[in-house]
């Protein structure tokens, strides 16, 4: 049992033996993957308010500096998305920020939304209109609000980032590993397509980091649910003291990762924070949402790479690079997988009934748009060939 789990009725438990092979994982015990993949996202940080106050983070502004997105701004920038051949609309913002600021709830209000999650899923609403797919990491969730969410969502994401109870996430408002666990929880619960993973080098220990990804790997045993768990170092910044991890501690955290999860869970860094060329041979199989357009605005002091560079990290590799959408393959109705997808990018209709349509009907906007635009299912719908030639 975890820290906090206890106040959330969390029943994971922790196998020793499990623990010490993990511990024992060196990268050598890893293949290198088959290829390599990477999402084409355009990034919204729909407000940068937030109830926590982790001690890392430079995304949140106090009460009286945060900004509120308005849906003026959301729909032109879903529109540079579309224009630049994006396929994810990212939405992120800080935990239930309406619960602390006082003007962000009075501006929702004042525009007609009872919270930031009714806000999130009339933005979600706007990228399924421009023809993209919604990928949402809207922070700690209920069961209900997920089954909200799911209806305008292709996949959704919350970084576990420790079991651990950290000095990092101290203080009056801080985030515990209860929380993201019941969230994590709650995703499966309710069949969303979810990413989850760890930040390394924020005062937790070898034995956190194992702990952590079994942790993870017990809930996808139990509910099937999780898409890709992300590697991420913490990095420098003007708000945290934190060293950034080396080189042979992420190459080992991603190896045991690699170990600990299933093949069809895949493992993910962040290319515009991670060595990623020394750490593709661990174990990593994909690189993450990357835009062409916005910021990374989580981290704003590190550019996203230019597709170029994804193609010659992966060449150096000896491996092709290919794009996928926000959710992955295995997690498409059956009725519209890639080698369903006809070369003018028209999915067959929807037989799955109500459970397949909901996803159907946004994925089939999604390639609708991809295809009139001239840009083919090649790179938006599956991996017939890999990206080769510049786009």
């Amino acid at each position: 049992m975890f820290p906090a789990a206890d106040e959330y009725d969390i029943d994971v438990s922790v196998d020793e033996a499990a623990v010490d092979v993990l511990l024992s994982v060196t990268p050598r015990d890893v293949a290198a993957p088959d290829e390599l993949t990477f999402s084409r996202n355009v990034f919204l940080p729909l407000t940068t308010a937030c109830r926590y106050t982790c001690g890392y983070c430079t995304y949140y502004d106090v009460p009286g500096e945060a900004t509120l997105m308005e849906p003026e701004a959301i729909r032109s920038v879903l529109q540079t998305g579309a224009d630049a051949g994006c396929t994810e609309a990212l939405f992120t913002f800080g935990d239930k920020p309406d619960d602390r600021y006082t003007a962000i709830h009075d501006q929702l209000d004042s525009w007609g939304y009872d919270s930031i999650v009714d806000y999130l899923y009339a933005a979600c609403e706007m990228a399924i209109e421009e023809g993209l797919l919604p990928h949402s990491n809207p922070g700690d969730l209920t069961q209900s609000e997920f089954r909200q969410l799911r209806e305008v969502n292709s996949s959704m994401g919350v970084m576990l980032e420790t079991t651990a109870d950290v000095d990092a996430h101290a203080g009056t408002r801080r985030k515990t590993p209860g929380q993201r666990l019941n969230t994590i929880r709650a995703a499966g619960r309710e069949g969303v397509p979810f990413t989850t993973g760890l930040l390394v080098g924020i005062g937790e220990s070898w034995r956190d980091r194992a702990e952590s990804l079994l942790a993870i790997a017990e809930f996808h045993e139990r509910y099937g649910h999780i898409q890709e768990v992300i590697v991420q170092n913490v990095v420098p910044n003007e708000r945290s003291s934190f060293d950034q991890p080396s080189v042979e501690t992420m190459r080992r955290v991603v190896a045991m990762a690699r170990v600990a999860l299933p093949q069809s869970v895949s493992v993910q860094v962040p290319p515009n924070l991670s060595p990623t060329r020394e750490l593709i041979g661990c174990g990593v199989d994909d690189l993450g949402g990357v835009s062409p357009v916005t910021d990374d605005y989580i981290n704003p002091d590190y550019a996203w790479p230019a597709l170029d560079e994804l193609r010659e990290i992966a060449a150096d590799s000896g491996l092709d690079l290919y794009e996928r959408l926000p959710v992955y393959d295995h997690y498409l109705p059956e009725s519209i997988r890639r080698e369903e997808v006809d070369p003018a990018g028209r999915p067959p209709e929807s037989a799955g009934g109500e459970a397949d349509g909901w996803l159907s009907r946004r994925i089939e906007g999604a390639l609708t748009e991809q295809s009139a635009a001239g840009q083919g299912y090649r790179r938006v719908a599956g991996r017939e060939s890999p990206l080769t030639t510049p786009q």
